[in-house]
């Protein structure tokens, strides 16, 4: 079976919901701690939503120096699928896994609301169970959720279609409506949604969210 790792930090706040939902899509969920030094031989792995450290700083800068980040990053390098969510994106950026930054939302709240997305690329690891063009509705809350970066990257992003989400009716002013991306390779994805709260009709105002994980599992049983 599939096992994805999901990893606490201090503040982490979506952590269970994201292994409940590696649970439901039908994978091994693999509870992981900030402070280890080992991914416990784990097939992919999700950097969950949350505060981490509070958010001070910025968000997930001190979250980049946790010890587990040495191993996921060399990991990520190799090739292992790893899963930014919100804070988790934040962190990735943070780390240098994916370029660019998030900051303040435009109009300076809090976004709480179903958001429609626009899936650009499905050659990603964790999007490969989508179709290009698919419009999809994932759980949005941020406060921090502005993408931005250089003029130089954001076209370097374009051209190589490392875009993998966009808004649909941007709500927090990110540059060229991006709601998430991918690295090079395709491994690394980052989204600002939370697929996670949308894999249980109870919860969530779609089901879209389960096929991030699906996805996933898609990737690593062909693999």
């Amino acid at each position: 079976m599939t096992r994805i790792g999901v990893v606490t930090f201090p503040g982490s706040l979506d952590d269970h919901d994201a292994l409940r939902a590696v649970k439901l899509s039908g994978a091994e969920a693999v509870p992981l701690w900030h402070g280890a030094d080992s991914v416990n031989d784990v097939d992919a792995i999700i950097l969950p939503g949350g505060f981490s450290y509070g958010d001070y700083l910025r968000c997930g800068a001190i979250a980049r120096f946790s010890p587990i980040m040495d191993v996921i990053i060399d990991q990520a390098r190799k090739g292992m699928p790893v899963l930014g969510i919100c804070n988790g994106f934040q962190l990735l950026c943070e780390a240098h896994l994916l370029e660019g930054a998030m900051i303040r939302n435009v109009d300076q709240h809090f976004i709480c609301r179903d958001q429609k997305l626009r899936v650009e690329t499905a050659d990603t690891t964790w999007t490969c169970a989508f179709e290009r063009g698919q419009e999809i509705v994932i759980a949005l809350k941020n406060g921090e959720g502005n993408y931005q970066a250089a003029p130089e990257t954001l076209k370097r992003l374009e051209d190589n279609d490392q875009v993998v989400f966009r808004y649909i009716d941007n709500p927090n002013g990110s540059a060229n409506d991006i709601a998430g991306i991918t690295n090079e390779r395709g491994n690394v994805v980052g989204l600002m949604p939370h697929p996670e709260h949308n894999v249980e009709e109870l919860t969530g105002a779609s089901l879209d969210g389960k096929t991030f994980f699906e996805s996933a599992i898609k990737f690593l049983t062909a693999r």
